[in-house]
């Protein structure tokens, strides 16, 4: 009994360490009831960035000109590669990873808007990213320093006329992110407070949905 009891004992704290690391590695993958810790950081940094960046778009285009309004696109251009190279990123870390379920009374209409909004939502982010980039590179200022690390090759060159043009279609299709956004942020409130079921709060690792499809 004696050599037994410390055996046991061994085999019940290995098991249950080896529980532990299973438990770790769920938890940062995606399962078809909840979204992994991974997923999860890549949407409130993105979802955050991208906001923020929408205003500080806006506030850079209406404030008076100012000789250093170089500095300040800097920082926005260097902040869009940012948002382009996570957006990549989050979409390769979903395409190796299950999709959580949507709730099984969920109407048709509903599930195809949901996949409608998550759809654009990444193709309008990397359109106006892409669209700021091509921009960036067409101006005569160089805009490829990233912090100053390092020069991001730039996919266009220096062209006022082209410059001018891309500038109108990333602002564009930044209002469209905007209202993109919008919609998700009361698709957001309507599963929240309405219908009271787990989509909202399974994106802050709060809940599951028991969903079939």
């Amino acid at each position: 009994m004696a050599l037994t009891y410390p055996c046991k004992y061994h085999g019940k704290l290995l098991l249950r360490r080896a529980k532990s690391k299973r438990g770790n590695s769920t938890m940062i993958r995606n399962t078809t009831a909840s979204w992994g810790a991974l997923a999860r950081a890549f949407h409130w940094v993105l979802g955050i960035t991208i906001i923020g960046m929408l205003a500080y778009g806006w506030w850079m285009n209406h404030f008076p000109a100012r000789a250093d309004k170089f500095f300040y696109r800097s920082i926005h251009a260097d902040i869009g590669y940012l948002v382009l190279l996570l957006t990549v990123l989050r979409l390769l870390w979903r395409g190796v990873n299950p999709t959580p379920a949507l709730p099984a009374d969920m109407p048709a209409w509903q599930r195809i808007a949901a996949r409608v909004n998550h759809g654009a939502l990444y193709v309008v982010t990397i359109l106006v990213a892409m669209l700021g980039w091509a921009h960036s590179g067409s101006r005569d200022q160089d805009y490829s320093s990233f912090f100053g690390l390092f020069h991001v090759p730039q996919i266009t060159s220096p062209d006022k006329a082209a410059a001018d043009a891309f500038e109108h279609r990333h602002i564009f299709f930044a209002y469209v992110l905007l209202g993109l956004i919008v919609l998700h942020l009361a698709a957001v409130a309507f599963h929240h407070f309405v219908k009271r079921d787990q989509v909202a709060a399974r994106m802050m690792g709060a809940g599951e949905v028991d969903g079939a499809r």
